[in-house]
């Protein structure tokens, strides 16, 4: 039992990633209508960005997290205004191309840095964080309640690292519900993507949204990248292919549903993390976890085409 419990937490904390990536592509998606197949070099900017600030300039996390932030909002800005702006009105395959083009000139980009091949990994600074068990209790006075491994719960082991994740994305999702929900802007951009020609009427700069729907996109990124540095190291390829992963989430959950993002990012992790404990000892190769959500998708996909929380449209001809 105490298997089945690991699995499902760390499947959890995986699909928390996954809605964090995803909710870029919603953001996007329900601002303008363009699915950003540049998410995952987002990804691995923010992420190597905070390792660089850690590294180079031996700033603290949060620091260095603050700062990675700051960057990816607006890269995704700046995006948005140099290559995005100039193809309003164009055929939605010309977008997509863009945004294609945008990941493959990213990602070269970062293949000149130092950090295009190879594996990386935060400096430690989380408890014990490669400190010794007596450097760990007489660190801070909490430090003395807190074993230096990490704790257990029902027989599931877990480290700090991942409670970081699961605090950092819980706070980064309540911070965005809150900002669509309550703040004047949250109210502008979710006016933008019911329907644009009214909030134009009513003074609202579409053209602004899109480019904030940008911005944001790049935090959330930036955020997913951090989390999964903290967990398990970087690697660019590790990191782009998350980008990738979360297509899925996105279609499973409804392409203009952030609660849908979040709902089904988890599903797609916990399936992931059961298919890979209970399927692949059974099957020579393994893999099943890359194929198992897709088929849960396929099924789900039969009876719902809009996602689980897709807006259905229908056009009238």
């Amino acid at each position: 039992m105490s298997f089945l419990f690991q699995l499902l937490f760390s499947g959890i904390v995986l699909g928390l990633v996954y809605a964090l990536a995803a909710l870029g592509f919603v953001l996007i998606y329900k601002a303008s209508r363009v699915v950003n197949f540049a998410q995952g070099q987002f990804i691995a900017i923010g992420a190597f960005l905070a390792y660089w600030a850690m590294v180079s300039l031996g700033v603290p996390f949060l620091l260095a997290a603050a700062l990675a932030l700051a960057f990816t909002a607006l890269l995704g800005f700046g995006v948005e205004r140099v290559f995005l702006k100039r193809m309003v009105g164009q055929p939605i395959i010309s977008v997509i191309m863009a945004t294609i083009g945008l990941a493959s000139l990213l990602d070269g980009l970062i293949h000149l840095t130092p950090y295009g091949a190879g594996n990386f990994s935060y400096p430690s600074f989380l408890p014990p964080g490669g400190l010794t068990e007596a450097a760990f209790h007489c660190a801070t006075p909490l430090s003395s309640f807190l074993p230096p491994g990490g704790l257990t719960l029902l027989g599931v082991q877990i480290s700090y690292a991942q409670l970081l994740a699961v605090a950092f994305t819980l706070l980064f999702l309540l911070v965005f519900t809150w900002f669509f929900q309550r703040s004047t802007l949250g109210v502008a951009m979710r006016s933008v993507a019911d329907d644009q020609m009214a909030a134009l009427s009513l003074g609202v700069s579409v053209e602004r949204v899109f480019a904030l729907a940008w911005a944001a996109a790049g935090l959330t990124a930036a955020a997913a990248g951090m989390v999964v540095g903290t967990i398990s190291g970087l690697n660019l390829d590790g990191l782009v292919h998350i980008g990738l992963r979360v297509f899925p989430v996105v279609i499973l959950g409804g392409l203009d549903s952030i609660p849908g993002a979040v709902v089904a990012g988890i599903l797609i992790g916990v399936l992931e993390n059961l298919a890979a404990g209970f399927l692949d000892p059974f099957i020579p190769g393994g893999g099943t976890r890359d194929v198992f959500p897709f088929l849960v998708l396929l099924l789900v996909l039969w009876f719902k085409p809009h996602g689980l929380f897709g807006t259905e449209e229908i056009e009238r001809v």
